[in-house]
C-alpha cells in the first residue's frame, strides 16, 4: 500500500527537467571529486603522517538533552525540538561558523526518502543564521556523482535559497586522519578540511533500514565523511560506525523520521519501502537519538550492535529514558 504524502504529488515533467539539469552540470564538471566518490577510487593515501586531530564540536556546558516531536510538518518539528532543549541559541551564537553534514548519499529525489530531506537543511539554514551564524555550510561525500546527488535530492537548491554554501567533496577537501585509538580509521582520507573551517557541527539525518547495518541514522551519517575505497569497511559495518562516532563529536544532531524507510535500504527506490511515522528526534547524544530512532523501524538496540559499541566506547547511552526526552506533539506548545 503506498503511502499519500504531498512529496507523492511531485511534478514528473519537472523531476525529468532537473535530471537532464544535473546531468549536464555534473557532465561539465568532469571528474570532480570523482577519486572520492568512485568505489573504485584509492584507498588510503600514499602518506602515512596523520593530520592534527579535530576539535569536539559539542557544548561542554549543555547536559545531554533530547526532544521528540510528533507531526508531518518537518520545520515546525523541527523548530519545536530546538526549541525543548534550549533554543538554538544556546548552540549557535553570533560570529558562529556552522557545518551541516547532511546525507546525499544518491542521486534521488527527496520523496524517497534515500537521503536527508532538503526542509531540514532550509529551515536549519535558516535557524542558525537567524541566531547570528557568520556562515552555514553543507557537506557530504556521497556514492554517486556528488553535483548529480546534491540537485537531485534538493539538498544543494534548498541550502542555496537559504543562505548556505554547498561544499562538494574535491580532492584537496580531504586529509589523511587517524581517530585515537582506531582501528580502522588509521591514516585514512577524512573530509576534514570543511571541519576545520567551522566551529559548529550539526548532523542532519533521516531513518532508513540498512542492509548491512540494521538502520542508517545519525551516526551512520558520518560515513558520508569517509573517503577511498570505504566499502572495505563494509564486513565491518559496526565498528567503522562506532569508531565514526568517536571520529566526530557534534553539536546537535537530528535525526528525521517524518517518513522513514523500513525495506530495502539505505536506497529504497519505491515508495513501498516508505512509512509515515511521524516523528522528528533533536538531542545532543547521538547515541541515545539513533535508540530512540530504532524504534520507529521496530527495533531495539540490542539489534543494532553499533549502538551498543558506541556506549561502550562512552560516545553516548543506548538508554534514552536517561536524558527525560521531552515528548511533544506539533500542535502542542513545547512545554
Amino acid at each position: 500500500m503506498q503511502i499519500k504524502t504531498p512529496e507523492d504529488q511531485v511534478d514528473r515533467r519537472s523531476f525529468i527537467r532537473r535530471l537532464l539539469k544535473a546531468s549536464f552540470i555534473a557532465s561539465g564538471m568532469g571528474a570532480t571529486g570523482l577519486a572520492f566518490w568512485d568505489r573504485k577510487g584509492p584507498g588510503r593515501f600514499d602518506s602515512q603522517t596523520s593530520s592534527p586531530l579535530l576539535p569536539s564540536f559539542a557544548l561542554p556546558e549543555k547536559k545531554p538533552a533530547m526532544a521528540v516531536v510528533r507531526g508531518n510538518d518537518r520545520g515546525k518539528c523541527l523548530e519545536l525540538a530546538i526549541k525543548a532543549i534550549g533554543g538554538i541559541s544556546s548552540f549557535i551564537r553570533p560570529g558562529d561558523r556552522v557545518l551541516l553534514k547532511v546525507n546525499a548519499a544518491f542521486a534521488t529525489p527527496p520523496f524517497l526518502g534515500a537521503t536527508t530531506h532538503p526542509e531540514c537543511v532550509t529551515h536549519m539554514t535558516k535557524l542558525c543564521l537567524k541566531a547570528g551564524a557568520a556562515s552555514v555550510s553543507v557537506t557530504d561525500n556521497p556514492i554517486n556523482d556528488p553535483v548529480s546527488c546534491f540537485e537531485l535530492t534538493g539538498i544543494a537548491p534548498g541550502a542555496r535559497s537559504a543562505g548556505a554554501t554547498v561544499v562538494l567533496p574535491t580532492e584537496n577537501q580531504f586529509e589523511t586522519y587517524t581517530v585515537p585509538n582506531g582501528r580502522l580509521i588509521s591514516n585514512w582520507p577524512v573530509l576534514c578540511k570543511p571541519l576545520r573551517q567551522v566551529n559548529k557541527v550539526i548532523g542532519l539525518a533521516p531513518v532508513k533500514d540498512h542492509h548491512r547495518s540494521g538502520a542508517s541514522m545519525t551516526l551512520k551519517n558520518w560515513y558520508g565523511l569517509l573517503g577511498g575505497r570505504r566499502n572495505l569497511f563494509h564486513q565491518q559495518i559496526h565498528a567503522i560506525i562506532s569508531e565514526l562516532g568517536q571520529l566526530i563529536h557534534p553539536t546537535l544532531v537530528i535525526l528525521d523520521g517524518i517518513t522513514s524507510m523500513m525495506t530495502n535500504g539505505p536506497t529504497g527506490g519505491s515508495l513501498d519501502d516508505l512509512k509515515a511515522t511521524k516523528t522528528l528526534i533533536a538531542g545532543t547524544d547521538q547515541v541515545a537519538v539513533d535508540s530512540f530512532g530504532a524504534t520507529l523501524l521496530g527495533k531495539t538496540a540490542n539489534d543494532l550492535p553499533h549502538l551498543l559499541m558506541a556506549q561502550q566506547a562512552g560516545i553516548g547511552t543506548v538508554d534514552y529514558q536517561l536524558l527525560k526526552p521531552v515528548m511533544i506533539t506539533q500542535s502542542s506548545p513545547a512545554g
